[in-house]
Formats: structure tokens, C-alpha cells, sequence
């Protein structure tokens, strides 16, 4: 059978995700969401001219180094200078104040020479100095952020001080994950002579925690159909928008996953890709549910979700970036060359006299998963990549990257 090539498995799964569910949250719950609509401002901000320094507000023309002017009054945040500010005059001013009538610049108190009211600076100010002025920031209907941005601490901040008290966003997709095996035991288990411990779900959980809804572990299958089907419809019938299940997906006597999600009714659009690791996964849909069937062997099944799941559900919130962040670095030491298969390649991220680089990791066992909680990255090594050497650009995928 002809392996599907890793584009092109990734242009079939972003075509068969549906469109994203907006709802209308509190911005208090907003943190990691995703716009599903632009954001505007509801006033200006600042809304009035104010002083960006604690000092003096003046009228630049009246300042002549030496000669004092008189201090009529204060304005602080909260409370402007009531009145206009005339010629020869002064007003006691605090950051963040609405600027006094009259006034075009702020002098910082530093550089003030005070006596009683009698208030004297060393140099002529220009005008506008120290203001910050009305709109400065952003001003009422504007823009502040597109649809498909993910609202970061600071564009909270923003939100906030645009005055939104809501924000509507894109609905984060419900997820279920199924772990298949007959040697499959949970963590904290004592070990029988032919059993290991299941850490798929462990890692995809938290890896898919921060695009979820929810995220439910419909826990560990023993290699029989029936108890396959039966954990799984309990998934499609609860409606969950995205199935995972790991295991059971090549081609082995006791692999049977592919026949269950078929007589389930799921459409397979592909089987195997063309990448290391994780050749054996599947995808397809049964109605608007996506379902995604991943190598057992760990390391396979967190590199295929990394590289084809998250663009997947990064898609379905409606992001503006739906592959995540790409970097191309220089390899700290060589690269040998790659085979038929787009290689995924484990690598941390090291300091050089010139920069950051990419050390590749030698060890490539898809059940190994001590060298893949040590990785920074993976690299991208195109099929048939003759190799690299010390110092060549090449892709890479952060791995802490949202």
C-alpha cells in the first residue's frame, strides 16, 4: 500500500473539520481563548489628555529658565485641576491625571525648583512633553484584535482597559480518548511478566487540555472488538466532537481497530502516512466527529498528534495559525540522511557564541520515552534529505509551543 504523504494527510484533515461553535464568555473565563469575533474598543484610552509623569503642568511658552511661575492648585488620577490654568500659572500634577485646561506640557518634579508657590525650571519644556494624549492608545470602534487570536494575559489587559466586560469566542471541542491493549495496565499497577504501563493517555491528555472543553480518558480496552465498540459508541453517542484512540492500528493479528471504526460507521479517509515515527494512523469522521486513530508505541502517538491533531484542533477553535509556530535553526552537529518517510526527529534547543541551535537526539525508538521528555523540539527532515551538516538551517516545531 502506498503511503499517504504527511501534506497531504494534513490538507485532508483540516478539509474535513467543521466550522468552530462561538458562545459569549465573562473575560474572567476568557484566558486561552480564541476570538470568534473582532474585539473594539468602547472608548477612548486615554480618555483625556493626561500626564504621563509626576511634576508640574505648564504652558511651554511661559517657562523662562529662572523665572518662577505661581502653583494655583493639584490634579491627581481621579480628581482633574477644576478650572483653566492661565498665563504665568502651574498646576501640581500626577501621572496618570487629566491634563489642566491650559496646559501643553508636564515637567518632571525632578527638575522643578519649588519655594512655597513660586515654582522655577531649568529649561524651556517643547510642547507635549510628558502628556500622553486622548486616544493615545486606542480610540472608540477601533480594532484591537482579529477574529482567530488567542487572548494571552496581556490582550486580557487590553480588553479590559477597552472596556469588555465579555468577549465571544470560539466553543474549545469535547474530546474522548480510548487506549487499546491486552499488556496495557494503569500507572501503579504491579507488573505481570508480559505487561507495560499505559502512558498515552497520560501525556494526550495534557497535551490536548489546553484546545478542550473537556477532555474525557474512556480509559484502557483489551484487544476485543466488542469491548473496543462498546467504549467507543458511548463516546459517539455522548456527541464528542473529536475521538482518539491509540493502539490497535497496524496491521498485526490482534490489531482491530481499523474493523471496529468501520462497523462503527466512521468514514476512514486514510490509513497509513508516510512518516517516521507513526506510519499506522487513521483518520475520519462519523458525522461532524473526527476520529483519529494513533500508533500505540508513545513516542508515535505524541509526535503524530503534535504534528497532524493539534493543526486539527487548533482549526476547529478557529485560529488564525493553524500549524502553531515553525522556527528554522542551525544544527549545533550533523544530520544523517533520511529515508522515503518526512522524519520527525527529537532535538533540544542548546546556546552557542552565536545564538540558539538544534542538537538532534541519536535515539529514534517510537517507544522511547525518556529522549522525548528531554526534547526541546522536533526537527523536520524532509523525505529523502541527503543530510545536513553542522551550522545548516532546518524546521523545527517547538514542543512547548500552544
Amino acid at each position: 500500500m502506498t503511503l499517504l504523504p504527511v501534506d497531504e494527510a494534513l490538507s485532508r484533515i483540516l478539509a474535513r473539520v467543521p466550522a468552530p461553535v462561538r458562545e459569549t464568555v465573562a473575560l474572567e473565563d476568557a484566558a486561552g481563548r480564541i476570538l470568534a469575533e473582532p474585539l473594539l474598543a468602547r472608548h477612548n484610552q486615554p480618555p483625556f489628555d493626561a500626564s504621563a509623569m509626576d511634576g508640574y503642568a505648564v504652558r511651554a511658552s511661559d517657562v523662562v529658565p529662572g523665572r518662577a511661575l505661581k502653583l494655583v492648585g493639584t490634579a491627581q488620577a481621579g480628581q482633574r485641576f477644576v478650572g483653566l490654568m492661565g498665563p504665568g500659572q502651574c498646576v501640581r500634577v500626577f501621572t496618570g491625571a487629566p491634563l489642566p485646561i491650559g496646559a501643553d506640557a508636564v515637567i518632571m518634579q525632578e527638575e522643578a525648583d519649588a519655594n512655597g508657590n513660586a515654582i522655577a525650571f531649568a529649561e524651556t519644556p517643547s510642547e507635549g512633553l510628558n502628556i500622553r494624549p486622548a486616544g493615545n492608545d486606542f480610540h472608540r470602534g477601533q480594532a484591537l484584535l482579529a477574529p482567530g487570536t488567542r487572548l494571552t494575559p496581556f490582550g486580557l489587559a487590553m480588553a479590559a482597559a477597552a472596556n469588555q466586560p465579555r468577549v465571544t469566542v470560539t466553543r474549545g471541542p469535547r474530546i474522548a480518548m480510548l487506549a487499546t491493549g491486552d499488556e496495557l495496565v494503569a500507572p501503579g499497577t504491579s507488573l505481570g511478566p508480559d505487561q507495560i504501563v499505559a502512558s498515552n493517555s497520560f501525556g494526550l491528555g495534557a497535551m490536548f487540555a489546553p484546545y478542550a472543553s473537556r477532555v474525557t480518558d474512556l480509559g484502557i480496552a483489551p484487544d476485543k472488538p466488542q469491548e473496543i465498540e462498546a467504549r467507543l459508541l458511548k463516546a459517539f453517542d455522548a456527541g464528542v466532537d473529536v475521538v482518539v484512540t491509540t493502539g490497535g492500528a497496524s496491521v498485526g493479528e490482534r490489531d482491530f481497530m481499523r474493523e471496529v471504526l468501520i462497523d462503527l460507521g466512521v468514514s476512514l479517509d486514510f490509513w497509513r502516512i508516510a512518516m517516521r515515527p507513526g506510519k499506522p494512523l487513521m483518520f475520519g469522521t462519523r458525522g461532524k466527529t473526527l476520529v483519529f486513530g494513533l500508533p500505540g508505541n508513545p513516542v508515535s502517538s505524541m509526535v503524530t498528534a503534535t504534528v497532524l491533531l493539534k493543526p486539527a484542533l487548533r482549526q476547529l477553535l478557529g485560529a488564525s495559525d493553524v500549524l502553531g509556530p515553525r522556527l528554522h535553526l542551525p544544527l549545533a552537529s550533523d544530520l544523517a540522511a533520511n529515508s522515503a518517510r518526512r522524519h520527525f526527529m527529537r532535538g533540544t534547543l542548546v546556546s552557542t557564541p552565536t545564538g540558539s541551535a538544534v542538537e538532534p537526539i541519536a535515539q529514534t525508538d517510537s517507544a522511547h520515552t525518556s529522549s522525548l521528555a528531554k526534547a526541546d523540539l522536533l526537527i523536520v527532515q524532509p523525505e529523502n534529505d541527503p543530510g545536513r551538516s553542522a551550522g545548516s538551517l532546518i524546521e523545527v516545531i517547538p514542543l512547548d509551543a500552544w
